[in-house]
């Protein structure tokens, strides 16, 4: 027993002696690497001749002069190394939460932002109506201007012109409107007692078993409520009323913005370049006239197309003989410029004014003109006329019509899918030059990447560097 102990407390030794070279080897290295001051490389030289020849000098630290220790204890462990640091949070997060979160909080601003815009929209409506319809009516007038100024006429009298004229046109087409109405009010009220007598007499001998009693119990539950309610018709009127107002000053700020765009339109937009940013004017410069030529050939196509349904519409219900057909034919001139939605509400006026007026056989007729009219124009018309510089898919159409109304009324869906197809034809143009740019070896617009990203795509760009 007492030999064992013996061989087990020299193998203690000699392997705390073997520990003691591998911590002073390592302080070594770490010395180096930090830039102290090495051990002298004959040191080590030394120590090992002179364990040859019995010299004195040591060869290892302190700690391997320590005196032995004895069998019974055997040597701890060496301490594990100390960590240099965490790594950066940033690099730990997963690559796609990443993205996730930078996508969800840029989402949540632009939600915040646009939000804040449609509350300011909504505060100042009237200005804002105004101005998008000025853009449309100019839209329309701008290439007469140019044909007026290219015949010699300076471009103040060749606005003045286009613009008085173009006003008083508008402005027959409403007294039109307003003239047929009334002239046709009586004879349409007495059409309307008739078609409501003969619709009781149809509802008498349906097999529905409706009785007389019903009908006049109707009748005289709409009375009542009529009476009833006369405070909240009378309310109802005096905001006609100030309606009518808010439009006639819409329709004045309209006429002086139009005039103001046709006259110096040109300036108007180099300063509206001025309040972008230097780096990104180029392509604002770029997507600008292509923006307004989309505005003037979707204008220009929904009057033809309009002014086409109008036409034959009207055409189909004058030889079916059906009351106030011209007043008919404007309103669905008008309804027109509300894509889809428009087209729906002024066909079922036709209908309902042929089935009040003319009877069922006669609104079935109506029906079909419509439906076939409208088949022909959404088929052959607007791919033709419009072209795919302005197609906006139905989908958008649809979404875009009731967002407008929900925000501005019929204006803000007039005025909903001119403002997608513009801001379509501007996000494609922005994308294609932000490629271009890239292709032709222009720095990016825009902060470069940061943070954990950064060494990410430097050690990408360095790999594709090794590679090539």
């Amino acid at each position: 027993m007492a030999k064992r102990a013996g061989w087990l407390g020299r193998l203690g030794n000699r392997l705390s002696r073997v520990e003691a070279r591998l911590q002073a080897r390592r302080a070594e290295v770490e010395a180096e690497s930090i830039g102290a001051a090495a051990v002298p490389a004959g040191a080590s030289g030394a120590a090992r001749s002179g364990a040859g020849t019995g010299a004195v000098t040591p060869a290892v630290p302190a700690a391997a002069a320590a005196p032995e220790t004895p069998a019974a204890h055997p040597a701890h462990p060496p301490h594990p190394p100390a960590l240099h640091g965490r790594p950066d949070p940033v690099s730990v997060v997963p690559w796609g939460m990443r993205v996730a979160a930078e996508v969800s909080w840029r989402l949540l601003l632009l939600a915040g932002m646009l939000w804040v815009v449609m509350k300011v929209i909504s505060e100042v409506r009237l200005v804002v109506l105004a101005f998008a319809a000025a853009l449309l009516v100019t839209a329309l007038l701008q290439p007469f201007v140019v044909r007026l100024r290219r015949l010699g006429l300076p471009r103040g009298l060749a606005t003045a012109v286009t613009a008085i004229l173009g006003f008083v046109v508008i402005g027959l087409v409403g007294w039109f409107v307003v003239w047929q109405v009334m002239e046709n009010l009586d004879d349409l009220s007495a059409r309307v007692r008739d078609g409501i007598n003969e619709l009781k007499l149809w509802a008498l001998d349906s097999p529905f078993h409706v009785t007389e009693k019903q009908i006049n119990d109707i009748a005289k539950n709409l009375s009542e409520t009529i009476g009833t309610n006369t405070e909240q018709i009378t309310s109802a009127g005096l905001q006609g009323v100030t309606v009518l107002v808010e439009v006639l000053t819409g329709i004045l700020l309209a006429m002086f913005s139009t005039l103001f765009l046709l006259y110096d339109g040109k300036r108007i937009w180099t300063w509206v370049q001025g309040l972008v940013p230097a780096a990104a004017r180029p392509g604002v410069a770029g997507a600008g006239p292509r923006a307004w030529r989309t505005l003037t050939a979707y204008v220009r196509g929904t009057v033809l197309v309009a002014l086409i349904d109008a036409i034959f519409i009207g055409l189909g219900i004058y030889f079916l003989k059906v009351p106030m057909a011209v007043p008919l034919a404007v309103f669905i001139f008008l309804f027109a410029f509300i894509p889809l939605v428009g087209a729906v509400v002024s066909g079922a006026l036709a209908v309902v004014v042929a089935l009040v007026t003319q009877g069922p056989w006669t609104a079935l007729m109506v029906l079909a003109v419509v439906l076939a009219v409208q088949q022909i124009e959404g088929h052959v018309l607007q791919p033709f006329i419009l072209g795919r510089a302005v197609r906006v898919h139905p989908l958008a159409v649809v979404l875009s019509v009731a967002a407008g109304g929900m925000v501005a009324g019929i204006g803000g869906a007039v005025v909903a899918v001119p403002l997608v197809a513009v801001t379509n034809t501007v996000v494609v143009y922005l994308r294609a030059y932000s490629r271009d740019q890239l292709l032709h070896g222009a720095a990016a617009i825009g902060p470069g990447p940061h943070g954990s990203t950064a060494f990410e795509q430097a050690a990408r760009e360095a790999g594709s560097d090794q590679r090539a």
